[in-house]
Formats: C-alpha cells, structure tokens, sequence
C-alpha cells in the first residue's frame, strides 16, 4: 500500500515536482503557505478543488522526505 497515494510525480505537471493528484498544486506551495501562516481551513477555502487529506498527506510526506535525506547524509 503506498501510503502517499495522493501524492504524484510525473514529469509533464510541473516539472516533476511532487503534486497533489497530479494536479498543478504542488506539495511546497501547500507547505510554504502553511509555514506563511495560512490556515488548513483557508487554504480549503481558497482552493476548493483540494481536500482536507490532500494537505495531511503533503505534511506527511514532507516529514518523510525531510526524515529520509536526513538519514542519506553522512555525520558531520
């Protein structure tokens, strides 16, 4: 089970860049407007076509990808 199903890559949608549902949103923009100070419940409102999971599964995925290349550098 790919517990990132809503996360997708392809390189014809935004370069490639990890997206929510290979639409044309892509997981930074969702974390660089929360780390703004947006809200989950505006960043709903502002774009009705993303789901509440959508933006859980982005933060989800950003602690796994931060975690997994963290775990790729070698100790200082």
């Amino acid at each position: 089970m790919n517990p990132f199903d809503r996360i997708t890559r392809n390189p014809e949608v935004m370069s490639g860049k990890a997206c929510i549902r290979d639409m044309r949103v892509t997981v930074s923009m969702v974390l660089g407007q929360i780390g703004s100070g947006i809200s989950i419940d505006a960043l709903l409102a502002d774009y009705p076509y993303l789901e509440r999971e959508d933006i859980a599964q982005a933060l989800r995925y950003a602690a796994w990808h931060t975690d997994k290349r963290a775990n790729a550098l070698s100790p200082a």
